[in-house]
């Protein structure tokens, strides 16, 4: 993929609010537990400012813009959930956790209804992108559909990642809150090292083994909307 500022348009709205909406979600759904910290903290917001992550939210997805990787990555600063507020610590933080893929999926839904909608609707014409008038790819219907699909992706891979049941991704919360006594505390104290492990599946394509089935699983699921 060349880096132009129409294709990092293109990948770069999805990502953001995908990122954006998954941590929000964690939030909401803390705060409807009984936990405020978000909210108090200025963090229950939609505005992306104030959940940007140098790193996750600008560095990362930047680099794989101008490596030319096929598809965009990224995540936001981690909203703050004090557990000890939840009314019910354990069952609660089951939800919490669970929130911010739950969130991506709907946004996988609906990026796949409109870009069904796009496709379905649209002029072949309208749907070709750079190819509109003078080459400028100025039609409205092939940009929102490219941007879909793009967001249909990203919001599949985010949600595939983060289920994951290791801690601290949100998978390995949910298999804590879920697991027997013994074997979640087990789990639990995997925590410090998670995203070592996270690291060492990846290097070893142990990673692309395991999501990989599974993305394409839920892709096909998700085009009886496309």
């Amino acid at each position: 993929m060349n880096f132009d500022i129409a294709s990092a348009a293109l990948w770069a709205f999805p990502l953001l609010l995908a990122v954006v909406l998954h941590e929000w979600a964690h939030g909401y759904t803390a705060y409807r537990f009984g936990d405020p910290t978000a909210a108090s903290m200025g963090r229950l917001s939609l505005n992306p400012v104030v959940h940007v992550d140098p790193i996750g939210t600008i560095a990362m997805p930047l680099f794989l813009l101008l490596s030319g990787a096929p598809f965009l990555f990224g995540y936001a600063k981690p909203v703050p959930i004090g557990w000890q507020n939840l009314r019910n610590p354990v069952r609660d933080m089951v939800y919490v956790a669970a929130a911010g893929p739950a969130m991506n999926m709907v946004l996988a839904v609906g990026s796949a209804i409109i870009f069904g909608i796009l496709t379905h609707t649209a002029s072949p014409e309208s749907l070709s992108y750079g190819t509109g008038a003078a080459g400028q790819g100025f039609a409205i219907a092939g940009p929102l559909a490219a941007m879909a699909w793009r967001s249909v992706l990203i919001n599949v891979v985010l949600a595939v990642f983060n289920l994951l049941p290791i801690p601290p991704l949100d998978g390995g919360r949910v298999a804590v809150g879920l697991l027997p006594r013994n074997m979640a505390v087990a789990l639990a104290r995997l925590e410090p090292f998670g995203f070592v492990i996270v690291f060492g599946l990846l290097m070893t394509g142990v990673l692309g083994v395991v999501m990989g089935p599974v993305i394409q699983l839920v892709l096909g699921a998700l085009s009886v909307f496309m």
